[in-house]
């Protein structure tokens, strides 16, 4: 059986090379010191961090991050790239994390990046807008709730799939399905944001469908 199969060798990438590659592509001065840190961060969270089945450390989410930090970048050219870095890396990763999880992650960054203060982002039209739809339901905004509502608002602009976890009666349903009419208001209502758009939502059972189909 052997005489069958050709032996080959495979290595680790290099994840602090790529990083630092993917910086400088996207526009960064300062990619060679960001990549490393960035890299440490992200061993540092694996080994730190509670194991759980939907946390992942690998290529994939660490090129999400690279992306959404191209973004930001791009976005706000005169933010220092520090706090760039530091806010794709939280936008990517805390709406993930377990409550004591969150924790940890904050003393790592804060540890990688001492005295940096990021600023909050300005979601202020949005926000007073997801306010006013659970208002409308006749449900309450606590700050938790709201903060999740952002979350997922952020995380759905870098992924193209999003699982929601949590208990029955978390307010998962509700967190999405109000997102989706804020988002559609203030596109009616004439925003000039290009993630504001009109929201279609349709629900089926996955497994009813085959895999191309739902695809």
């Amino acid at each position: 059986l052997k005489a069958l199969f050709r032996p080959m060798s495979m290595m680790v990438p290099d994840y602090s090379l790529i990083a630092e590659i993917s910086l400088f592509a996207e526009g960064f001065e300062t990619a060679k010191v960001l990549s490393k840190k960035m890299t440490k961060l992200y061993k540092l969270a694996s080994e730190q961090v509670s194991a759980q089945p939907h946390y992942d450390f690998g290529m994939r989410a660490i090129k999400s991050v690279l992306v959404m930090a191209g973004t930001g970048k791009r976005s706000n050219p005169d933010l220092p790239e520090a706090i760039v870095m530091i806010r794709a890396m939280c936008d990517s990763n805390i709406p993930k994390f377990l409550k004591e999880d969150v924790v940890l992650f904050n003393a790592i960054v804060q540890d990688l990046f001492p005295g940096t203060e990021v600023p909050k982002q300005d979601t202020g039209e949005l926000l007073k807008t997801i306010i006013e739809c659970l208002e409308s339901a006749g449900l309450q905004h606590t700050e938790e709730y709201l903060l999740k509502a952002i979350q997922l608002y952020e995380v759905l602009g870098i992924r193209f799939g999003v699982m929601q976890v949590g208990p029955t009666g978390g307010g998962k349903t509700t967190i999405a399905r109000c997102l989706g009419e804020s988002m559609t208001k203030l596109k009616e209502r004439g925003s000039t944001d290009e993630q504001h758009q009109t929201v279609h939502t349709y629900c089926f059972n996955p497994k009813s469908i085959s895999m191309g189909e739902l695809y």
